[in-house]
């Protein structure tokens, strides 16, 4: 009886055994998983092949579980009630946003700490060598963009400066530059210090944009500022003042900006090219207000209003005795308002609205050696005396709605209103057109892993002047191959109303032509630490109805854009040296406007190489800054029509000289490491140019093509000196780590 009741108690208390595996789901052994039977102490770790072995006394039910540190925890309910039980146990991994590879191809991201491919932040800006601060001349070290000096805009992969798009808070900027001047680029009308970060997308980017064949520059303005401060400028071409006061409850601030520039003082120490008549003289004042709501959301309101006026003189190319006269008056006024707000249970909402106005006066005369105006009754002389007024408006409405869906994967959607306003007076000519264009877009984040992530969307749209619509497909994948290295691939088509000025007839009629058309494939791979970046991406475009001027105008021009980039910047090798190298190969042509075939633009080179250094030297408080930049020469044609043949003819064309700059910058902190110091100051020079190279755009040609002149810089160098001091904060300890 006693053996019975022994073998009753030890069949009680036998062991069970639980063994089996874990794996993720894509099939790999996990190690170090936790496997417990809840409400227990029994439990296992899964070694280096994923397999596991608990010994358990209990019976009946319990929940048994695997957890394991960046892995969503997996549990089963087993029966305790054998031997031995098998389990295997597959863990998806826990997506998360500071692990999850970010999709890259076309995108230069600069502000946001968690992306994978930060690279100019507003500090950068002011701190490239020869860019004077100017965030078009910065984007130009980066990979895809060309050596454009003799007109304002980006120029960006066989692209036109039309086709990029500048982009603050969402929506787009109708005049991001001041009016040019014949042959003479200008810069952008807004400071660096207004962004607290920027995308600079040389293709494939996020259906939530339109508009721009070639590329966009989105410009995200910042929030609230550290603390209240005032400052001012006094440098060799302008001075300036203002002030940001920030609530004490640290919930709201505004600010107010202003500032005049006049290069007469400088163009009298520094002769240029062209005989000004009216020195430039600008302008600019700004106002800005950002409150912060209950939820954590934000208000922003941003008002920036500027004039400028200049004159110059050149020699007349179909002349030996006359000048040709130019003057412009212009002002601009900008207005940005937007509101994101977090709606709650994984809503978020995004509104913008902006209005900006620019009116440009421009007067152009043929003028003898007197400067007196003349009429020499050649009509292709006669017809450079002209006056233009023209008056462009654009008025954006715009919503974007957030949720997320599941983890960090989210679906956005959203609309856009424009109306787009001009008014043309041309000598005693007046016309108007106006524009309502409206889109709804959508688009999808979808994160399948920390290792795999797709994006994909698509984006329809209307304009009311040519009367079409069109539907553009965005998708871009990325995929993780390493630690701190991925890929990604894109595809898009992206559509531009034409230029206002290309579907314009003689009459001042609109010609409704009808969308033109690019198709993006991208592929790129990049590898980046805190400290490194090293980043690669092949491209191709095709061109599609680009607007033909000959035999009428019409939209069957078409070509192609491909190349490679290369891209390095490296913080880590070389002692308190911060450097970057990019280099893009590009092949294109486009046969478009008047060109009597396909050929290379005249604004597109195939080789272009930008290396930029940087260096801080704590001892003597100085920054010194060095850029270079490379080209290849680009392509010049003297097209003309020939009566003869009905057609257009190239009559001359050559290659200009290659294109070398060198720019130099130093920053010099006199209050540096001074405690608690009231007031900040930095002294500031920089020259372009420094070995003074020849610097040829191309050429431009009299009416019989006997004459063609060089398209050069108005001077050779620009020589820069500035004084910028700032009250309520010390930005010594920023200027040191980050190598001002």
């Amino acid at each position: 009886m006693l053996n019975v009741s022994i073998m009753i108690v030890l069949f009680s208390y036998s062991q069970t055994i639980i063994s089996g595996t874990v794996k993720d789901n894509r099939n790999r052994v996990l190690q170090n998983v936790s496997i417990t039977i809840v409400g227990t102490y029994d439990g296992a770790t899964s070694d280096s092949i994923g397999r596991f072995k608990i010994k358990t006394y209990e019976k009946g039910s319990f929940v048994i579980e695997a957890k394991m540190l960046g892995y969503k925890t997996v549990t089963q309910i087993i029966n305790l009630d054998k031997d031995s039980i098998q389990l295997n146990f597959i863990l998806k991994e826990e997506i998360n946003e500071l692990k999850a590879v970010t999709v890259t191809a076309g995108s230069f991201e600069a502000g946001d700490k968690k992306k994978a491919a930060t690279v100019l932040t507003a500090l950068d800006i002011y701190t490239t060598g020869g860019a004077n601060a100017d965030i078009t001349s910065a984007a130009k070290t980066l990979p895809g963009a060309q050596q454009v000096g003799e007109q304002e805009g980006l120029f960006v992969r066989g692209g036109a400066g039309y086709e990029t798009k500048q982009m603050i808070d969402g929506m787009v900027v109708n005049n991001p530059f001041y009016t040019g001047s014949p042959d003479i680029a200008s810069r952008g009308r807004f400071s660096p210090s207004l962004f607290k970060g920027n995308i600079f997308s040389t293709g494939g980017y996020s259906a939530l944009y339109g508009q721009a064949l070639s590329s966009v520059l989105l410009l995200e303005s910042i929030d609230l500022p550290e603390r209240s401060e005032a400052s001012a400028s006094i440098t060799s071409v302008f001075v300036g003042a203002g002030f940001q006061k920030l609530a004490s409850n640290k919930k709201s601030s505004y600010g107010i900006n202003y500032g005049y520039t006049n290069l007469l003082p400088y163009f009298s120490i520094v002769k240029q090219k062209p005989d000004y008549f009216t020195v430039p003289q600008y302008h600019t004042s700004e106002f800005n207000y950002r409150h912060r709501t209950k939820k954590r959301g934000m208000i922003k309101i941003f008002s920036s209003f500027n004039t400028g006026k200049l004159g110059l003189r050149n020699t007349d190319i179909d002349s030996l005795i006359l000048k040709d006269a130019f003057a412009l008056k212009n002002w601009n006024w900008y207005n940005n308002f937007s509101y994101r707000e977090n709606l709650g249970k994984g809503w978020k909402m995004q509104l913008g609205f902006s209005f900006s106005a620019n009116n440009d006066k421009i007067n152009t005369t043929v003028q003898d050696t007197n400067n007196n105006p003349v009429t020499t009754n050649i009509s292709y002389i006669d017809n450079k005396n002209f006056n233009l007024n023209h008056q462009n408006n654009l008025t954006i409405a715009r919503t974007v709605i957030d949720k997320r869906i599941s983890g960090i994967s989210t679906i956005r959607f959203g609309a856009e209103y424009w109306n787009a306003y001009h008014k043309y007076v041309f000598n005693n000519y007046s016309s108007n057109y106006n524009d309502n264009y409206t889109s709804a877009f959508g688009e999808a984040d979808l994160y399948l892993s920390n290792d795999i992530a797709i994006k994909a969307g698509g984006r329809l749209e209307h304009s009311s002047l040519i009367s079409k619509t069109n539907f553009a497909p965005r998708l871009s994948m990325a995929y993780k191959t390493g630690k701190n290295a991925q890929m990604s691939i894109a595809f898009g088509e992206f559509y531009q109303t034409p230029e206002l000025m290309q579907m314009m007839d003689n009459t001042g009629g609109i010609k409704k032509l009808g969308y033109t058309k690019a198709t993006h494939y991208l592929i790129n791979y990049i590898k980046n630490t805190a400290l490194q970046t090293f980043r690669i991406e092949a491209y191709y475009k095709k061109y599609n109805n680009l607007v033909k001027t000959f035999p009428d105008t019409n939209i069957s021009g078409n070509g192609y854009a491909q190349g490679i980039e290369l891209f390095w910047r490296d913080k880590k090798t070389f002692n308190n040296i911060d450097y970057w190298i990019s280099y893009s190969y590009l092949d294109t042509k486009r046969d478009f406007l008047n060109y009597p075939t396909s050929m290379q633009p005249t604004f597109a080179t195939p080789h272009t190489l930008s290396i930029v250094t940087k260096t801080f030297v704590t001892k003597w408080k100085t920054g010194f800054n060095l850029t270079y930049n490379f080209a290849t020469g680009r392509p010049y044609y003297n097209i003309v029509f020939n009566n003869g043949l009905n057609k257009f003819e190239i009559n001359d064309e050559g290659k200009t000289i290659d294109y070398h700059n060198l720019g130099f910058s130093l920053n010099y902190l006199p209050n540096l490491g001074k405690q608690n110091a009231k007031t900040f100051i930095v002294l500031v020079a920089s020259v372009t140019n420094v070995l003074n190279f020849n610097q040829v755009y191309g050429y431009r040609y009299s009416y019989n093509g006997l004459n063609k002149v060089a398209v050069t810089p108005p001077a050779k160098q620009f020589y820069f000196i500035g004084c910028f001091l700032s009250w309520g904060v010390d930005r010594s300890q920023d200027a040191i780590n980050n190598n001002l």
